[in-house]
């Protein structure tokens, strides 16, 4: 007992400070915040930056711990310029960072944010025409690249386009995918019941693990999906296959009938029962099916 009472009298002499709730939340907060980070650079091209800044970092502890004067003095007025030249290496992550916290619906609930504006919500009858649409292009091994429109706006793509501010219909998108016509070459970007305009310019996807055997149509679909909350239709010149990009990641070769499930999740309370739009294209699934045998 004597024992204990003097370790406690020697941490009362120490004064060490007294870790309250406060404490122990923001302790809370940095490690979860620190996790998420080392997450969102794992296996990128920031993971072997921050390991050059480690090692620099550990040059000048060391320097600290030796007194090397001169060091600590170049470290101490350069600092400003140090975390300037972070912001600008750093720029792409870290607007990359900000748009995916301010796509976060979860933070927004509250405020009403949880559901799509209006003039971009859709009906069913879009969705079946966007379906033909691209099954169509498809069988003619016509390439197309259909971009949706969601909560975060796309005006900046739209303006690299030509503005065509019609009723989406079938027969439209496949008119504006053909060969050889001046709408052909690009995106069409789609808002609610619109195509709002064709010819439009993506980014292109800077992720090493897509296929090589995926092209440029690919990837643009793949990088618009990494900065937006979009999703996008892609059918392939080479092979006719329908995919589609959303949130970075691409579903390929889809059915008619996966296609039109993954269009109807976009909008769950779509009026027109889909008991019967989904009967169809399983019957013409498989009579294709049939066809090619």
């Amino acid at each position: 007992m004597e024992t204990i009472s003097n370790f406690f009298s020697i941490l009362e002499a120490l004064e060490l400070p007294q870790i309250g709730f406060t404490d122990i939340l923001e302790i809370a907060i940095i490690a979860v915040i620190l996790y998420f980070l080392l997450l969102m650079v794992q296996n990128t091209r920031t993971w072997f930056l921050l390991r050059g800044i480690a090692v620099i970092l550990v040059f000048f502890g060391v320097a600290s711990v030796l007194q090397l004067d001169t060091i600590l003095f170049i470290a101490e007025n350069s600092f400003s310029v140090i975390v300037m030249a972070l912001i600008v290496v750093f720029q792409p992550e870290l607007r990359k960072a900000l748009e995916q916290l301010g796509q976060n619906k979860t933070l927004f609930t509250f405020f009403g944010g949880n559901s799509l504006p209006e003039e971009n919500q859709f009906d069913q009858m879009t969705i079946d025409e966007l379906v033909k649409a691209s099954y169509a292009l498809g069988r003619t091994r016509t390439g197309a690249l259909i971009v949706i429109e969601r909560d975060v706006p796309l005006e900046e793509y739209v303006r690299t386009g030509i503005t065509v501010d019609a009723v989406l219909s079938s027969s439209l998108l496949i008119n504006i995918f053909e060969h050889n016509t001046p709408l052909h070459d690009g995106a069409v970007i789609v808002r609610g019941n619109r195509v709002v305009s064709a010819t439009c310019y993506l980014p292109l996807s800077q992720n090493t693990e897509i296929p090589k055997e995926l092209g440029t149509r690919h990837r643009a679909a793949i990088g618009v999906s990494e900065v937006t909350d979009s999703v996008t239709l892609v059918v392939s010149e080479e092979s006719g296959k329908v995919s589609v990009a959303e949130k970075g990641a691409l579903s390929r070769n889809l059915t008619p009938v996966e296609l039109q499930e993954k269009l109807q999740s976009l909008h769950p309370a779509v009026e027109e029962p889909r008991g019967i739009r989904l009967k169809f294209w399983k019957g013409r699934q498989k009579n294709e099916e049939e066809d090619s045998e």
